[in-house]
C-alpha cells in the first residue's frame, strides 16, 4: 500500500485546510462553493459543500444542530465524538487526506473540518438536479413500464435495485477523469456473471486516462471497445430499467454513466440489437410475429435497394412473373445516382427533425414529402419507384430497435447501391459476401459478433428466431459464460 503524502493529510491547524481549500478550489471565488466558519465550544469548524448539489435545507438543519451543541453541551475536549454522534443523516464517513475533501465535496457531499482534528467528517446528502423517470422516447411500449433512466446515477441503480432484490447484486463504483471525476457504477450479479468478464471491464475503466468524459457513456465505450472506426455498435444502449434487469439475470454486465440516461450492455451480439420489449409484452405468438417483421424491415434497410438495383440494372435475372420491377421511365439522371441522392435527403430530413422544434416539424415533414417529393419527380429528376423504394428502406431503418445499428445498415446499404451500380452483379455479390465477412469477424469483448448464428448453436439461435415463452426459456445465454447456466432457482439458493 502506498503510503500518503504528506502534504495532503488533513491538517490539525484549520487555517491550513482553509488555505488549501482556497487554493486549490478557490473557495470565496466561485460563487457556488458553500464555506461557513463556525466557533463550537471555543473550536473552529469549518463546513464545505456545493449549493447546487445539496438541498438547503439539509444544510440549515446542519448548521442549526451545530451551533445547538453550545447550548447543550460543554466539553470541549469530546468535541470530535460530540458532533459525530450529532450527525444523524444516513451516510457519514471520515476522511484522512486533502485529496479525499475536494473529491468528495465536487461530488456533492459535505465536508466537516475540527480544529485540532486530523480527520474530517464527509456527509453524503447530495441532490443532483435532474428530470423524473418518464419512458424513454426510443424504447416505447403498447404495455409496460413507464418509467426510465435519468442523468442521476443514483436514480438509476435504484430503478436497476428495484428490479432486482438480490444480495448478490454488486453496484461497484468507479471514479474517471483527471478533471471531471465522473461517477461510474458497474452492475452484475456476483454469482452468476463470469468473473473474468467483470475484472476485464474493470480493468479498461480504470485504464482510462482523460481529462473528462462531458459524452459520458459515449467516452468510456470508446475507451472499452478496441475497434474505434467499427460503424456497427458493439455494446447495447437502453434506457430501460427492466430491460436492463433482464440482462443482469442472463449474466451481462451493466454500466451505468453518471449525467447519461443510457445504460450500457456487454456484451452484445448483432441479434441484441434487434431485440424490443415490445416482444416480451406481448403473447409469444405475437412477439414471434412482431420480431419476423422486425426482422424483414432491418433487411430490407441493407439489401432491398441494392437488390433493386440490380434487377433494374440487369433485367434478365427476373422470372416472367416478376417482370413488372423497375422504372418504366429513367428520368434523366442515372438510378444509382437518384438513389443515392434519395437516400441523402432522407439524411437531411432526419436530421433537419432532430434539430427543428416539435411544431414545425410535422409542416416540415409535409413539406417535404408533397412539394419536394412530388416536385422532383415531376421534373424527371427522380422516378416514382426511386422513391418508393427509398421509403421502404427508409422505413426498415426507423423499425430497428438500435438507432446505433440502423445507422450502420444505412451505411452499408450505400456502399452496396455504390458497388451494385458500378459493377452490377459482381459488385452486388462481392458487396454481400464482405459485409457478412466483416460481421463475422467483429469480437464485443470476445464476444462474435454474429453469435449464435456464427459460430452456430441451434438452441440459442432458436430463441433468437421465436420468443420462447419464460417457464421454457431455463438457460442462460452461454456466450456470457454464466457461473450458473439454469435460470431457475434451486432449493440452496432459496435459502440464500
Amino acid at each position: 500500500m502506498k503510503q500518503k503524502d504528506n502534504k495532503s493529510l488533513i491538517s490539525p491547524e484549520i487555517k491550513n485546510n482553509e488555505a488549501y481549500m482556497k487554493e486549490r478550489l478557490g473557495v470565496g471565488v466561485s460563487f457556488d462553493l458553500g464555506f461557513r466558519d463556525l466557533t463550537i465550544l471555543k473550536k473552529k469548524v469549518q463546513i464545505y459543500y456545493l449549493t447546487g448539489l445539496c438541498d438547503s435545507l439539509i444544510i440549515q438543519d446542519l448548521l442549526e444542530m451545530l451551533i445547538k451543541i453550545n447550548d447543550d453541551e460543554s466539553n470541549s475536549r469530546k468535541l470530535h465524538e460530540i458532533i459525530e454522534n450529532r450527525l444523524i443523516h444516513q451516510q457519514v464517513t471520515t476522511i484522512e487526506t486533502m485529496d479525499e475533501a475536494v473529491d468528495q465535496m465536487l461530488s456533492g457531499l459535505i465536508v466537516v473540518f475540527i480544529n485540532g482534528e486530523k480527520n474530517a467528517f464527509v456527509i453524503d446528502v447530495r441532490s443532483y438536479p435532474g428530470r423524473t423517470p418518464d419512458e424513454p422516447d426510443t424504447e416505447r411500449v403498447v404495455r409496460g413500464s413507464r418509467d426510465g433512466y435519468t442523468e442521476n446515477i443514483i436514480e438509476n441503480t435504484a430503478l436497476t435495485r428495484r428490479r432486482i432484490r438480490d444480495a448478490r447484486l454488486r453496484n461497484e463504483m468507479l471514479k474517471v477523469g483527471e478533471r471531471s471525476k465522473s461517477d461510474i457504477c458497474v452492475s452484475y450479479l456476483q454469482d452468476i456473471a463470469d468473473d473474468g468478464l467483470v475484472n476485464l471491464i474493470k480493468e479498461k475503466i480504470e485504464a482510462i486516462e482523460i481529462d473528462g468524459i462531458s459524452m459520458a457513456d459515449k467516452t468510456v465505450e470508446e475507451f472499452i471497445i478496441e475497434s474505434k472506426w467499427n460503424p456497427y455498435p458493439l455494446v447495447r444502449y437502453t434506457e430501460r430499467p427492466d430491460v436492463a434487469a433482464s440482462h443482469l439475470l442472463e449474466g451481462h454486465v451493466i454500466i451505468i454513466v453518471d449525467t447519461s440516461p443510457s445504460a450500457i450492455i456487454l456484451p452484445t451480439t448483432f441479434f441484441h440489437h434487434l431485440q424490443h420489449a415490445e416482444e416480451y409484452r406481448q403473447a409469444p405468438t405475437i412477439g414471434t410475429f412482431v420480431r419476423w417483421i422486425r426482422f424483414m424491415a432491418v433487411f430490407a434497410s441493407m439489401y432491398l435497394l441494392p437488390l433493386w438495383l440490380l434487377f433494374v440494372l440487369d433485367p434478365t435475372l427476373l422470372p416472367k412473373e416478376l417482370s413488372y420491377i423497375g422504372p418504366n421511365e429513367e428520368g434523366n439522371i442515372s438510378i444509382t445516382i437518384q438513389i443515392i441522392m434519395a437516400s441523402l435527403g432522407i439524411e437531411f430530413l432526419r436530421m433537419a427533425a432532430i434539430h427543428t422544434p416539435t411544431p414545425l416539424s410535422t409542416a416540415m415533414g409535409l413539406i417535404a414529402a408533397v412539394l419536394i417529393g412530388q416536385i422532383a419527380i415531376d421534373v424527371g429528376m427522380f422516378s416514382p419507384e426511386v422513391i418508393l423504394y427509398v421509403s421502404v428502406s427508409a422505413i426498415g431503418a426507423y423499425v430497428t430497435p438500435s438507432y446505433e445499428l440502423s445507422v450502420a445498415n444505412k451505411l452499408i446499404n450505400l456502399l452496396l447501391v455504390i458497388l451494385t451500380g458500378i459493377f452490377g452483379l459482381t459488385g452486388f455479390i462481392i458487396g454481400i459476401v464482405l459485409h457478412i465477412l466483416y460481421l463475422v469477424n467483429l469480437r464485443s469483448l470476445r464476444t462474435p459478433y454474429l453469435w449464435p448464428f456464427l459460430p452456430f448453436n441451434p438452441k440459442a439461435m432458436l430463441h433468437i428466431i421465436f420468443r420462447i415463452p419464460v417457464p421454457y426459456a431455463n438457460s442462460r445465454p452461454s456466450i456470457v459464460h454464466p457461473k450458473n447456466n439454469y435460470r431457475q432457482p434451486t432449493h440452496e439458493s432459496k435459502l440464500t
